[in-house]
Protein backbone atom coordinates (compact mmCIF):
# COMPACT_ATOMS: atom_id res chain seq x y z
CA UNK A 1 0.00 0.00 0.00
CA UNK A 2 1.37 3.41 -0.90
CA UNK A 3 1.21 6.00 1.82
CA UNK A 4 -1.56 8.53 1.41
CA UNK A 5 0.09 10.95 3.83
CA UNK A 6 3.63 11.40 5.11
CA UNK A 7 3.78 10.38 8.78
CA UNK A 8 3.68 13.14 11.33
CA UNK A 9 1.57 15.81 12.96
CA UNK A 10 -0.11 17.14 9.81
CA UNK A 11 -1.18 13.67 8.67
CA UNK A 12 -2.65 12.82 12.07
CA UNK A 13 -4.45 16.15 12.30
CA UNK A 14 -5.87 15.58 8.83
CA UNK A 15 -7.28 12.21 9.91
CA UNK A 16 -8.88 13.90 12.92
CA UNK A 17 -10.41 16.53 10.64
CA UNK A 18 -11.77 13.77 8.37
CA UNK A 19 -13.59 12.04 11.24
CA UNK A 20 -17.33 11.71 10.62
CA UNK A 21 -17.39 13.93 7.53
CA UNK A 22 -17.39 13.15 3.84
CA UNK A 23 -14.11 12.90 1.97
CA UNK A 24 -15.01 16.10 0.11
CA UNK A 25 -15.85 18.02 3.30
CA UNK A 26 -12.62 16.86 4.96
CA UNK A 27 -10.58 17.96 1.94
CA UNK A 28 -12.30 21.37 1.88
CA UNK A 29 -11.64 21.97 5.58
CA UNK A 30 -8.00 20.91 5.11
CA UNK A 31 -7.54 23.34 2.18
CA UNK A 32 -8.99 26.19 4.25
CA UNK A 33 -6.77 25.32 7.19
CA UNK A 34 -3.64 25.15 5.04
CA UNK A 35 -4.60 28.39 3.33
CA UNK A 36 -5.12 30.13 6.64
CA UNK A 37 -2.14 28.77 8.58
CA UNK A 38 0.40 27.95 5.89
CA UNK A 39 2.53 25.23 7.44
CA UNK A 40 0.43 22.95 9.60
CA UNK A 41 2.45 22.04 12.65
CA UNK A 42 1.91 22.07 16.42
CA UNK A 43 3.18 25.64 16.75
CA UNK A 44 0.85 27.09 14.10
CA UNK A 45 -2.14 25.28 15.61
CA UNK A 46 -1.36 26.61 19.08
CA UNK A 47 -0.75 30.14 17.77
CA UNK A 48 -4.10 30.18 15.96
CA UNK A 49 -7.07 31.21 18.02
CA UNK A 50 -10.20 29.09 18.21
CA UNK A 51 -12.09 31.52 15.98
CA UNK A 52 -9.54 31.17 13.20
CA UNK A 53 -9.71 27.37 13.37
CA UNK A 54 -13.51 27.48 13.41
CA UNK A 55 -13.58 29.76 10.34
CA UNK A 56 -11.58 27.04 8.54
CA UNK A 57 -14.43 24.63 9.23
CA UNK A 58 -13.33 22.86 12.40
CA UNK A 59 -16.12 22.19 14.86
CA UNK A 60 -15.68 23.19 18.50
CA UNK A 61 -14.74 19.61 19.33
CA UNK A 62 -12.23 19.32 16.48
CA UNK A 63 -10.73 22.69 17.42
CA UNK A 64 -10.19 21.28 20.91
CA UNK A 65 -8.77 18.00 19.50
CA UNK A 66 -6.35 19.91 17.24
CA UNK A 67 -5.12 21.99 20.15
CA UNK A 68 -4.81 18.94 22.38
CA UNK A 69 -2.86 17.05 19.71
CA UNK A 70 -0.53 20.01 19.20
CA UNK A 71 0.09 20.42 22.93
CA UNK A 72 0.59 16.67 23.45
CA UNK A 73 3.11 16.63 20.63
CA UNK A 74 5.04 19.61 21.97
CA UNK A 75 4.95 18.27 25.55
CA UNK A 76 6.21 14.87 24.40
CA UNK A 77 3.12 13.03 25.61
CA UNK A 78 2.80 11.72 22.05
CA UNK A 79 6.01 11.03 20.17
CA UNK A 80 4.92 10.48 16.59
CA UNK A 81 8.39 9.30 15.51
CA UNK A 82 8.29 6.50 18.08
CA UNK A 83 5.04 5.09 16.65
CA UNK A 84 6.89 3.65 13.67
CA UNK A 85 8.92 1.44 16.02
CA UNK A 86 5.89 0.18 17.95
CA UNK A 87 3.74 -2.79 17.06
CA UNK A 88 0.17 -2.06 15.96
CA UNK A 89 -1.38 -2.57 19.39
CA UNK A 90 1.12 -0.33 21.18
CA UNK A 91 0.90 2.37 18.51
CA UNK A 92 -2.91 2.34 18.65
CA UNK A 93 -2.79 2.56 22.46
CA UNK A 94 -0.38 5.53 22.34
CA UNK A 95 -2.57 7.35 19.84
CA UNK A 96 -5.85 6.74 21.65
CA UNK A 97 -4.48 8.32 24.83
CA UNK A 98 -4.93 11.69 23.11
CA UNK A 99 -8.32 13.40 23.36
CA UNK A 100 -10.14 13.16 20.05
CA UNK A 101 -8.31 10.07 18.82
CA UNK A 102 -10.29 6.87 18.97
CA UNK A 103 -9.76 3.53 17.30
CA UNK A 104 -10.92 4.67 13.85
CA UNK A 105 -8.56 7.65 13.81
CA UNK A 106 -5.65 5.58 15.08
CA UNK A 107 -6.33 2.83 12.54
CA UNK A 108 -6.58 5.23 9.60
CA UNK A 109 -3.31 6.90 10.65
CA UNK A 110 -1.60 3.51 10.97
CA UNK A 111 -2.88 2.50 7.52
CA UNK A 112 -2.42 5.71 5.58
CA UNK A 113 0.62 7.31 7.19
CA UNK A 114 2.57 4.39 8.65
CA UNK A 115 1.68 1.94 5.88
CA UNK A 116 0.78 -0.91 8.25
CA UNK A 117 -0.34 -4.07 6.39
CA UNK A 118 -2.73 -5.56 8.94
CA UNK A 119 -5.03 -2.79 10.12
CA UNK A 120 -8.80 -3.27 10.11
CA UNK A 121 -10.80 -0.11 10.91
CA UNK A 122 -13.92 -1.92 12.06
CA UNK A 123 -15.58 1.33 13.11
CA UNK A 124 -15.66 2.60 9.53
CA UNK A 125 -19.19 3.00 8.16
CA UNK A 126 -18.25 2.48 4.50
CA UNK A 127 -16.36 -0.69 5.40
CA UNK A 128 -19.39 -2.02 7.28
CA UNK A 129 -21.77 -1.18 4.42
CA UNK A 130 -19.43 -2.80 1.88
CA UNK A 131 -19.13 -5.95 3.99
CA UNK A 132 -22.92 -6.07 4.38
CA UNK A 133 -23.44 -5.82 0.62
CA UNK A 134 -20.63 -8.14 -0.40
CA UNK A 135 -21.52 -10.83 2.12
CA UNK A 136 -25.30 -10.44 1.65
CA UNK A 137 -25.87 -9.72 5.34
CA UNK A 138 -29.38 -8.71 6.43
CA UNK A 139 -28.10 -5.81 8.45
CA UNK A 140 -24.93 -3.80 8.74
CA UNK A 141 -22.40 -5.61 10.95
CA UNK A 142 -21.54 -4.16 14.33
CA UNK A 143 -17.95 -3.23 15.12
CA UNK A 144 -17.47 -6.58 16.89
CA UNK A 145 -19.01 -8.48 13.96
CA UNK A 146 -16.88 -6.57 11.47
CA UNK A 147 -13.79 -7.35 13.55
CA UNK A 148 -14.69 -11.03 13.31
CA UNK A 149 -15.26 -10.75 9.54
CA UNK A 150 -11.86 -9.10 9.17
CA UNK A 151 -10.05 -12.01 10.79
CA UNK A 152 -10.27 -14.02 7.57
CA UNK A 153 -7.93 -11.54 5.89
CA UNK A 154 -5.26 -11.45 8.60
CA UNK A 155 -2.34 -10.56 8.14
CA UNK A 156 -3.41 -8.47 5.12
CA UNK A 157 -6.48 -6.72 6.50
CA UNK A 158 -5.33 -3.33 5.22
CA UNK A 159 -5.51 -4.64 1.67
CA UNK A 160 -8.94 -6.14 2.34
CA UNK A 161 -10.16 -2.81 3.75
CA UNK A 162 -8.89 -0.94 0.69
CA UNK A 163 -10.64 -3.38 -1.60
CA UNK A 164 -13.90 -3.09 0.35
CA UNK A 165 -13.72 0.72 0.22
CA UNK A 166 -13.23 0.51 -3.55
CA UNK A 167 -16.21 -1.87 -3.76
CA UNK A 168 -18.26 0.54 -1.61
CA UNK A 169 -17.52 3.45 -3.97
CA UNK A 170 -18.42 1.31 -6.97
CA UNK A 171 -21.72 0.08 -5.48
CA UNK A 172 -22.62 3.56 -4.25
CA UNK A 173 -22.07 5.11 -7.67
CA UNK A 174 -24.09 2.40 -9.49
Amino acid sequence: MARDHEPGFAALLRVIIEQQVSVQAGAAIWRKLAGSLGEICPDTILKADAGQLRRCGLSRAKTQYATCLAQSTIDGDLNLKELDRMDDTAARAALTQIKGIGRWTADIYLMCALDRPDIWPAGDLALAVAAQNLLNLRQRPTVAELDQIGEQWRPWRTTAALMLWKYYRHVRSS
